[in-house]
């Protein structure tokens, strides 16, 4: 599988179902002075840990990236971290789930499903993502988000980028794309990755998340 195992959502806060958001108000003014007492989470020093974590986890990985490659990939690399492109999103469900061939980068298709599409804001653009799964699923343990950009090709990999998304209940997500991923056959030929349909083409740049390393690099650095 060319894409990644299942990772938690970045932003959790976002995933309530609606009737736990009274008894979490509640929570929240009853502890307000303890509250107070405790730092904030950073947000910049949660992607930095993530991002330290992943580049660990490849570095001990076998299959991945190959050993004489390691240095030559890792650590990865990524634009800096900006919040104001974590934004909320509201999932519109698919009245029907229809099977889609998706081109993988082996010159294969695979047979995903569109779940419902991604409504959210992005530096002031209405946009849309198609969230998929892998055909047949009957229990769906994550979304995923394949999306390309004006990046790709240049700055990120020219075959897109990938986001994962644990399901909730409210329909009411994080689009984060800090956590916007290369797949794995960007380092690793033999992996077989599906690239993002034509309707998840964004018509603008996304300077977050992974980049390519220095020397894949096309743009003025």
């Amino acid at each position: 599988m060319g894409l990644h195992p299942p990772r938690r959502a970045q932003f959790a806060r976002w995933g309530c179902p609606i009737q736990w958001l009274a008894a979490f108000v509640i929570a929240v003014v009853s502890s307000a002075s303890a509250a107070c007492s405790k730092p904030p989470e950073n947000y910049a020093e949660k992607i930095a840990g993530q991002r330290a974590e992943k580049d660990e986890f490849l570095r001990r990985s076998d299959d991945i990236i190959r050993p004489a490659d390691r240095d030559k990939f890792l650590p990865l690399s990524y634009f800096p971290i900006d919040e104001s492109y974590a934004v909320p999103a509201q999932l519109q469900p698919s009245e029907q789930r229809v099977v889609m061939k998706v081109p993988t980068s082996t010159g294969k298709l695979r047979d995903m499903e569109r779940v419902g599409v991604l409504q959210f804001t992005l530096k002031g653009q209405p946009l849309k993502l198609s969230a998929l799964v892998d055909a047949g699923s009957t229990k769906i343990e994550r979304l995923s988000v394949l999306f390309s950009d004006l990046t790709s090709g240049t700055e990120t990999y020219q075959a897109g980028r990938y986001m994962d998304l644990d399901p909730t209940a409210s329909g009411i997500y994080i689009v984060d794309f800090n956590g916007a991923y290369h797949p794995y056959c960007y380092y690793n030929p033999e992996y077989d990755c599906p690239y993002p349909p034509a309707e998840n083409r964004l018509h603008l740049p996304v300077r977050a998340g992974e980049k390519l390393r220095a020397a894949d690099m096309t743009v003025p650095r």
